[in-house]
């Protein structure tokens, strides 16, 4: 029975090797060095594997003094793979890199064991021509803190006299050649974006490609495959294996393989490296560099990567190519496994794979959530989107109404759950959004409808600053709360829309709407400023002006409106159209009408606005005073998914209004209406 001790067992290449040494013998026992925290990590990936009761977890920790641990199991061969594999990271991987490889050496010495270890061909820094695998120290520059440590570290177990030991140095390791799978994004996979965006235009366009060099790329599973090998052979001890392709790849061959996977443009020609070297390679004078590295961020391209995606050495591999003679385990083409690659970068790794719409529809699949979804505009919207295929996430404080509202789009087939939350109450929004990103994952898109309007005159609002205050709280408190809660998971997506459900009030500051004005106002203001901040974090915004809305809890106060009403359905197509097209606002043209005359005759508007203000006075709710003739219908009550006499049953920023025919200063406010254009109306 052979014993193995791995570190870096869960990482993406031990996660390749532990299976190849299960299988390689039937009987041998696996250690795996964890941390307390990784411990179910390991155990999911040895759950799904052959032999996976033979792996067992050794706690402890790289970067502590000794490893950790307490006690360590006997073994024949310690594998090193555990190491920070990262051109970006700065000195404080050397606490891994360099001191985690010392404590290994003193662990190997202990259990009298071979030491296999991982290196890189990082270790060659800058030097320019043929690199053996008997090379080490050639007196290269070393432009990184990865070089230097996995360099130093290199050098720490060639210095160990008394230690049995293996040294393997792979290349720039992509995902498998089986399956394409890879767990990170890093080295090519930076300039996957930008073939993405290439493949957005004509196959048949040709492209000129820099000749800047050659890579050197292999595949992590014949990395994986080529160390159990090496592991095993006999009368290797001591020697160095360069685990690279015999053949350096030219950066132009690497495009035109990825570029046939993605359908992107062809290379037909190739451009100087001179032109782009100078974009590629620092600079001495600050401003310029600044400039560049700049560029490069903002291409999401880590200016270190670019600097050394290239290669001034080319990696002889004798030595490997001899012991793994008759094996079959060889390096294969790129282009022979550059669609695998491409595949699974697409459906697992592209930061921008969320932005992507389902092919059955652009809500097929989306996890929505909607505010107020209890009734009026709310219950609308989510009927309607959920027959667009998404998956609606529904909160509202009336928990019967809410259930009614999910029963019933079930019943029609759709996917709906409902949320009882007070959008008001910090605790509640908390809850809420813990239960819908643990059960669903994450939210898409998040519409905020639930809201409350009251209409009374200034003067009657002197003693009630609480009118202001429980707007405010609902209208903008409570669509913000929501916006900064679900935020950072659609930044870590890349993805995300918000719908906010203003008010054609807003447009027009109608008169005795004081305190819902200013908070739908606020919201408005909020919505702007926040979308210049998220727009390159794929996170967009749209503001629906919402015109006048038939809802039931408004008829107390009908005969104090006169202009015309929509239905719910039709509020509800608006939100739809919102979450489809994603524009920055929706407006009505009576809004746009308003906002022409803020504009270019405020002074006109306000006058306007003050005889509206004196035809139609406060209704006897809004004064205070009991009604007997007011028409049946729900409480009074006040809440955030529906209005009283004086709120809105749907949260929407709409005037009172009836069903009656409008008068002749309604009819000729309509027909100017239709004159002016609205904004995606």
């Amino acid at each position: 029975m052979v014993t193995y001790l791995v570190t870096g067992g869960t990482g993406f290449l031990g996660r390749h090797v532990l299976p190849l040494l299960l299988d390689r013998d039937a009987t041998a026992e696996v250690h795996v060095l964890v941390r307390p925290a990784s411990t179910a990590r390991l155990q999911t990936l040895v759950d799904g594997m052959p032999g996976g009761e033979r792996v067992h977890p050794l706690i402890g920790d790289l970067t502590e003094p000794g490893l950790g641990i307490m006690t360590a199991p006997a073994a024949d061969h310690v594998l090193h793979l555990g190491a920070i594999y990262d051109l970006t990271a700065g000195d404080e991987q050397a606490t891994t890199n360099v001191d985690g490889t010392r404590s290994v050496i003193a662990l190997a010495r202990q259990l009298d064991a071979t030491l296999h270890h991982v290196s890189s061909i990082a270790v060659a820094g800058d030097h320019p021509g043929r690199f053996t695998e008997r090379d080490f120290d050639l007196g290269q520059s070393l432009p990184t803190a990865y070089h230097r440590t996995k360099f130093e570290a290199e050098k720490l177990v060639r210095e160990a006299r008394d230690l049995r030991r293996r040294i393997y140095r792979p290349s720039m390791v992509v995902g498998s050649s089986v399956t394409g799978e890879m767990d990170k994004i890093d080295g090519p996979y930076y300039l996957f974006p930008a073939i993405a965006a290439l493949a957005k235009l004509p196959e048949a366009l040709p492209v000129a490609v820099p000749r800047i060099g050659s890579v050197n790329l292999v595949p992590v599973d014949y990395v994986a495959a080529a160390i159990v090998e090496l592991m095993a052979a006999p009368g290797r001890d001591g020697q160095t294996f360069h685990l690279v392709n015999p053949r350096p790849q030219p950066v132009r061959e690497i495009y035109a393989a990825l570029a046939k996977a993605a359908d992107a443009p062809h290379p037909a020609a190739g451009l100087p490296g001179g032109l782009v070297r100078s974009f590629l390679t620092p600079t001495p004078h600050p401003a310029l560099e600044t400039g560049r590295k700049l560029a490069l961020r903002g291409l999401g391209i880590p200016p270190a990567l670019v600097e050394n995606m290239t290669l001034p050495t080319v990696f002889a591999s004798d030595a490997t190519r001899d012991a793994l003679r008759d094996t079959g385990i060889e390096v294969p083409d790129f282009a022979s496994y550059s669609d695998k690659l491409w595949t699974y970068w697409i459906e697992h790794l592209d930061p921008d794979r969320a932005r992507r719409s389902h092919p059955d529809g652009p809500l097929m699949g989306r996890h929505v959530v909607i505010t107020g979804a209890s009734s009026g505009i709310g219950r609308s919207s989510a009927i309607a989107t959920a027959l667009e295929g998404a998956t609606v996430i529904l909160l509202a404080r009336r928990t019967e109404e809410l259930r009614s509202v999910v029963a019933e789009i079930r019943e029609a087939g759709g996917e709906a759950f409902g949320y009882p939350c007070d959008i008001t109450d910090d605790a509640a929004v908390e809850r809420a959004v813990e239960a819908i990103l643990t059960e669903h994952d994450h939210v898409d898109m998040l519409v905020n409808n639930a809201g409350r309007s009251i209409r009374r005159s200034l003067y009657r609002s002197t003693d009630r600053l609480h009118d202001f205050e429980r707007t405010m709280a609902v209208n903008y408190f409570g669509a913000v709360r929501l916006v900064l809660a679900f935020l950072p998971q659609m930044r870590e997506r890349r993805f995300g829309h918000i719908v906010n459900i203003s008010s054609a009030g807003v447009q027009f500051a109608t008169p005795r709407f004081s305190a819902y004005i200013a908070s739908k106002s606020a919201l408005d203001g909020f919505t702007d400023v926040a979308a210049s901040e998220t727009l390159s974090d794929g996170i967009t915004f749209t503001t629906i002006h919402m015109p006048l809305v038939k809802t039931p809890m408004i008829t107390p106060t009908s005969h104090y409106n006169d202009g015309p009403s929509m239905s719910p359905e039709r509020a509800a197509a608006m939100v739809v159209r919102a979450l489809i097209e994603r524009p920055k606002r929706i407006d009505v043209p009576v809004g746009t009408l308003g906002e022409f005359g803020q504009l270019f005759t405020p002074a006109t508007k306000d006058r306007l606005m003050h005889q509206v203000y004196r035809m139609f006075p406060d209704s006897q709710a809004a004064r205070g005073e009991v009604t007997t003739d007011a028409a049946p219908g729900p409480p009074r009550t006040e809440d955030q998914d529906g209005e009283s006499a004086e709120k809105h049953p749907d949260g929407q920023s709409v005037r009172e209004h009836n069903d009656n025919k409008p008068s002749v200063l309604g009819r000729a406010a309509r027909q100017i209406g239709r004159l002016v254009p609205g904004a995606h109306w």
